[in-house]
């Protein structure tokens, strides 16, 4: 990214560039091949696209702070601080992320959840799209979404599989 210096600084700066609807985006993904409706048609996703206050705290909440001990239990203290450990379940995280964009289908649905004999939310990803293509496609669709992974090009990919 390359940054200039103006040198002329009697352009009027405007803030209202910066007031944007803070209404969240769905957007439309393709679905799985695996699951059509009655005519046969590929059913699509709809996506909500989060905002980063709301990535940011599903993300907290799958990681523990502890005090570090040794094996006898005491604290870890090093530079006379005691030394914290933390502990994140990625995982976990990625899949309320998954429950949380998804509007459709909902994944949060007490129904559907009825069917798969589930409680937590974020088993929802793994009983729904319990192959592991389907999920890793439904995953990257989500992540691509919320601007958490980049999109790549089915071509591109296809020649970086020939290539390797």
């Amino acid at each position: 990214m390359k940054m200039n210096r103006k040198k002329n600084l009697n352009n009027k700066k405007n803030l209202k560039y910066f007031m944007r609807s803070m209404e969240p985006e769905v957007v439309t993904a393709p679905g799985l091949d695996s699951i059509r409706d009655e005519n046969g048609e590929i059913i699509p996703f709809e996506i909500k696209v989060l905002s980063q206050e709301e990535i940011n705290k599903i993300n907290e909440a799958y990681r523990k702070r502890s005090m570090a001990t040794d094996k006898k239990g005491n604290p870890l203290i090093a530079m006379g601080e005691v030394v914290w450990k933390t502990e994140k379940d990625s995982a976990r995280a990625s899949r309320h992320l998954i429950v949380e964009a998804l509007q459709f289908p909902n994944l949060k649905d007490p129904e559907l959840m009825a069917h798969f004999k589930c409680v937590d939310v974020t088993d929802m990803p793994l009983k729904v799209f319990f192959r592991a293509d389907e999920y890793q496609h439904v995953s990257k669709i989500v992540m691509q979404a919320l601007g958490l992974a980049s999109p790549v090009n089915d071509d591109e990919e296809l020649e970086a599989a020939k290539n390797s």
